[in-house]
């Protein structure tokens, strides 16, 4: 079974995939959604989910520096309990502080171009954020 990393913003869902053993995270896809129609992406989730064995998820959760939750980490938590009523599976929430950040620098260091950088910026994050919580399971 795998463990599926997500990193939620309010167009797109940055999806990660864990090894069959649980020690690496590999970015896979970002898929579009529009919050405001309410369009989540849940389908295209499903099928993954169905293609990976996913048996539990872990959601980005972006915290303010002072570890107060603003609106984006409050969407955050809001699509984890969404995901956990729809496929009945376990959501882990991580704290995901700098990790967009941090994967635009390994970007611009690896010399990638701005145009490129916005294509795999999200199922990046969502790497390191899976990646982090696979690191501290072992």
């Amino acid at each position: 079974m795998r463990v599926m990393g997500l990193d939620v913003g309010s167009k797109t869902v940055g999806v990660a995939i864990s090894d069959a053993l649980g020690w690496t995270a590999q970015g896979i896809e970002t898929i579009k959604i529009d919050e405001d129609k309410k369009m989540y992406g849940l389908d295209r989730l499903e099928a993954l989910c169905k293609e990976y064995e996913v048996d539990r998820f872990v959601v980005g959760l972006p915290k303010n520096m002072n570890n107060t939750i603003g609106p984006r980490g409050e969407a955050s938590q809001a699509f984890a309990k969404m995901l956990e009523n729809h496929f009945s599976l376990p959501v882990v929430l991580w704290d995901e502080r700098l990790t967009t950040m941090a994967a635009e620098r390994v970007l611009i260091d690896a010399d990638v171009s701005r145009k490129k950088r916005k294509k795999v910026i999200d199922k990046m994050a969502a790497m390191m954020i899976l990646q982090g919580y696979l690191d501290s399971q072992k």
